[in-house]
């Protein structure tokens, strides 16, 4: 099981990404996420994201949802996500997919284990 604790982010070189602080509040997100059913999986993935891998190729590779299209969600306004995936969702900071700033560990949802990040604000 996952343990509870507050989503860190991270990028590829695993720098902390996700101040709060200097975030401008947003009213819509353009979000890719990772599901996962197994918090085993997500650390794999996660593993690969780590090693330089592209978040769209391991979102194709291992979400197991309909999201697979590189993990791509859209824009998505504020309270139209389950409320643990937002909370960790807003707090990060924007980034691509060739260097993505991520939650870590996986965000723990009623669908399984999120790794999220965000390319866009407004």
């Amino acid at each position: 099981m996952a343990p509870k604790s507050k989503a860190q982010t991270s990028n590829s070189k695993g720098s902390v990404g996700g101040d709060k602080s200097k975030l401008k509040p947003a009213v819509a997100i353009n979000a890719r996420h990772i599901l996962c059913a197994k918090y085993s999986k997500a650390m794999e993935a996660i593993e690969k994201l780590q090693g330089g891998a592209k978040f769209d190729a391991i979102a194709r590779e291992y979400s197991e949802d309909k999201a697979r299209a590189g993990g791509d969600l859209g824009w998505k306004p504020r309270g139209s996500l389950t409320r643990v995936f937002e909370d960790a969702a807003y707090a990060l900071q924007p980034s691509t997919v060739d260097k993505p700033i991520y939650t870590i560990p996986p965000v723990k949802s009623s669908f399984g284990y999120h790794i999220i990040m965000v390319e866009g604000r407004r």
